[in-house]
């Protein structure tokens, strides 16, 4: 029976069984939580503050439910984490950044709300750089967030502390946003599964400036509590009007219905221009070898349209954050420099500039649709480095830019304007212990089918098993 610490490491499921059999409380496992969280987070920085209220409340309500044998919820008693970014009823919201640090919103997004009704127990707010610019983890508000493999090192993107509080054993579910690889990237530094539904699966409140562009998902251990997380955040929202009308699937009852035999499947290394380290490009493809050994149709592929992305997102993820330059005049000297460069990346750029931009976007995203006709499932690195020091925009081996971290991670962003679903599995380690993550997208409202596909792999190449040396 597992106690103290090792309740962190429980999965959903595993959790759930405990609860039904009455062997295990929901008290106990957020007291458990809360002091592992209070002990590691120390030496990783993963939370920009602990909810020990809100989880208790939760608590004592998911106890009193099995100890009555009632019909418990999707998630009664199951811990969960919510990115910084995302509004929380009553519970201070920062947004990585000085400017807006105190802010205490008046209700919770759509997605967090059902959590709460799901029977979630919410553990606290986890770090992010400021307003999510950066694939980085860190911000001028909280410092650096550390890879739970190598202190100082890069854990990723905007949702870098929900990847670090998966990895170190911060409960099981984990609240993320993607707006160009923010739930892919963490969890390929991290070496833990993140996964994007498609656009619109899950609704995004307040609506993102980001062009429709922006996914919220789930960074877990495993695909089970990735797709028990997603089938509970899903479903229409009038405070999103960009929501799918179908309700969400029991997406976790169906993770083992896929026979990967005869599926197609393309492998693209580079996407036609991206440069990747040698160990990550390794990993990867040996990675995507696993298909073919579950007997998929694995085909190296080279789409004609990666190469037209770096151009368009060098345009669009400055035009992205536009609005914020209104902060210049007052709070310059107390911004990320890179925010402050990418602000002014968008000097002087017309609306007619932007919109001839745009209309060249939509015909690179239907041409992402029309080649994923002939594909089930497309797989390419999740990014092109391993972890490197958090406090560089880019390894020291790679090219400089004040602002430009996207040169490293160009596998993601096709698929946030495409509005596909894709995750990130990890795939193994570099030569020096650093997690790798390999990418699987699939076509346009395939959920079901990415989860399924990340289910195969997981049960060939099981992941769950590795803890970084900073959770112990």
């Amino acid at each position: 029976m597992p106690k103290g610490d090792e309740l962190g490491w429980l999965g959903a499921a595993e959790l759930a069984a405990l609860y039904r059999a009455r062997r295990l409380s929901p008290v106990e496992v957020a007291e458990a939580t809360l002091r592992r969280m209070e002990r590691v987070d120390p030496d990783v920085n993963a939370m920009m503050r602990l909810t020990p209220e809100h989880a208790m409340a939760a608590a004592r309500t998911a106890e009193a439910v099995f100890m009555r044998g009632e019909t418990p919820r999707l998630l009664e008693g199951i811990p969960f984490t919510v990115k910084d970014l995302h509004p929380t009823k009553g519970v201070q919201t920062d947004h990585g950044s000085l400017i807006t640090q105190g802010t205490i919103p008046t209700q919770d997004s759509p997605a967090i709300a059902r959590l709460h009704a799901a029977g979630g127990m919410m553990l606290g707010k986890t770090t992010s750089p400021e307003f999510g610019w950066k694939g980085v983890s860190q911000s001028p508000l909280s410092g650096i967030t550390h890879n739970p493999w190598g202190h100082g090192l890069n854990a990723g993107a905007s949702s870098a502390g929900a990847a670090v509080a998966a990895a170190c054993g911060f409960g099981p579910l984990h609240d993320g946003g993607d707006g160009a690889g923010s739930i892919r990237m963490p969890a390929h530094f991290s070496g833990v599964y993140g996964f994007k539904p498609t656009h619109g699966r899950i609704p995004v409140w307040p609506m993102s400036n980001n062009d429709l562009a922006t996914h919220g998902g789930p960074l877990t251990r495993s695909v089970h509590d990735a797709a028990l997380m997603t089938q509970a955040m899903s479903g229409p929202s009038p405070l999103d009007y960009t929501t799918l009308e179908a309700p969400p699937q029991d997406y976790a009852s169906q993770l083992r219905g896929m026979d990967l035999r005869g599926k197609r499947i393309g492998y693209t290394a580079d996407l036609g221009h991206a440069r990747v380290d040698p160990e990550v490009a390794e990993l990867a493809a040996k990675a995507a070898q696993v298909f073919a050994e579950l007997g998929a149709i694995v085909e190296p592929v080279t789409p004609a349209w990666g190469k037209l992305g770096p151009e368009l997102v060098r345009f669009f993820w400055p035009a992205a954050y536009a609005a914020r330059a209104k902060y210049l005049p007052e709070w310059e000297s107390r911004m990320d420099p890179g925010l402050v460069a990418l602000l002014r990346e968008n000097e002087g750029i017309s609306v007619t500039q932007f919109m001839q931009m745009r209309e060249r976007r939509f015909a690179y995203v239907q041409a992402i649709h029309l080649f994923m006709q002939d594909y089930d499932f497309l797989l390419s690195p999740a990014a092109s480095v391993a972890a490197f020091p958090a406090h560089l925009l880019q390894p020291a081996h790679w090219p400089q830019h004040p602002w430009d971290w996207l040169a490293w991670a160009e596998f993601s962003y096709p698929f946030n304007w495409s509005g596909s679903p894709a995750a990130s599995l990890p795939s193994g380690f570099t030569p020096a212990g650093l997690p790798v993550g390999l990418q699987i997208v699939g076509r346009r409202f395939d959920d079901l089918g990415v989860l399924q596909a990340s289910a195969a792999f997981e049960a060939a190449r099981p992941w769950a098993q590795h803890r970084p040396p900073l959770a112990a």
